[in-house]
C-alpha cells in the first residue's frame, strides 16, 4: 500500500466512485478500500444518482467516469461542485479526447486518468488532488501543454483585468509545467505553504475551481508564455 495521507484533521480521505460498469467499479472500490488513509463512502452507477449521493455524502475526492447513463460525468461534475465545493473531482474514463479533458477541466475537475491507468496511479491521485493539487494522465497532459501552446501569443494583453503578482505569474509557469507544490517551493525558494496560499490566490483572483484550469485561462488571456 502506499505511504498513508490524509484528509482534514488526519481523517481519510473520502472517497464516492461513480462509475456505470458495475465490475470495475466495485474492483476499485474493493481495492481503494484496502489503501492506508482512503475510505470509499460509497458508489453510484450514473451521473444523476452520483450528483446525489455526493451532496448527501460530501466526499472529499469524486472518482467520475465520463459517459454514463442519465447524467454524463461532465454535468454531474458541475453539479457535484456547486452541491459540495470543497469536493476534489477525478475524472477516470478510457476517453482520451481533449475536448473531454478541456470540458472537464471547465466544470471544475482537478484530475483526467484514463483507465489504463494502475490501481496505484488512482490512489496516488486521490491523494494529490485531495492535497489541492492537480493530476492528469501522462499522454493527456502532452494534449493539454500542446493546447496551451496554440493558444499562447507573444504579445501580452496588459488591458486584462486580472492583477496577477508577478511572484504569482512565477507560481502560475510553475505550475503550467506540471510542477506540484513541493517542486515549486524548491524552485522558487519558498515554503509549501507560501505556494499553497499563493496558488489559493491565483484562483480566488482568477474566480476558478483548479489549478488546471488557472493555467488554461491564463494561457488564453496571454499572462504567460509557455515555451
Amino acid at each position: 500500500m502506499s505511504p498513508s495521507s490524509t484528509g482534514p484533521a488526519g481523517a481519510p480521505i473520502r472517497v464516492l466512485i461513480v462509475d456505470d460498469q458495475e465490475l470495475f467499479r466495485r474492483g476499485l472500490t474493493m481495492v481503494l478500500a484496502g489503501e492506508s488513509g482512503i475510505e470509499v463512502v460509497g458508489e453510484a452507477s450514473d451521473g444523476e444518482h452520483g450528483a446525489a449521493m455526493a451532496a448527501q455524502t460530501a466526499p472529499d475526492v469524486v472518482l467520475l467516469d465520463i459517459r454514463m447513463p442519465r447524467r454524463t460525468g461532465l454535468e454531474a461534475c458541475g453539479a457535484i461542485k456547486l452541491a459540495v465545493p470543497s469536493a476534489k473531482i477525478i475524472m477516470l474514463t478510457v476517453s482520451d479526447e481533449e475536448a473531454d479533458l478541456y470540458d472537464a477541466v471547465k466544470s471544475g475537475a482537478s484530475g483526467y486518468l484514463l483507465k489504463d491507468s494502475s490501481v496505484e496511479e488512482v490512489a496516488q491521485a486521490v491523494r494529490v488532488v485531495a492535497d489541492g493539487q492537480s493530476l492528469i494522465s501522462p499522454s493527456m497532459a502532452v494534449k493539454l501543454i500542446d493546447e496551451f501552446k496554440q493558444m499562447s501569443r507573444p504579445e501580452r494583453d496588459t488591458g486584462s483585468g486580472l492583477r496577477l503578482t508577478e511572484r504569482e505569474l512565477e507560481v502560475l509557469r510553475q505550475v503550467a509545467k506540471g510542477h506540484n507544490n513541493r517542486e515549486i517551493a524548491k524552485h522558487l525558494f519558498i515554503s509549501e505553504n507560501t505556494v499553497k496560499n499563493h496558488v489559493r490566490n491565483i484562483l480566488e483572483k482568477l474566480q476558478l475551481h483548479s489549478r488546471m484550469e488557472a493555467v488554461m485561462y491564463a494561457v488564453r488571456e496571454k499572462l504567460l508564455d509557455l515555451p
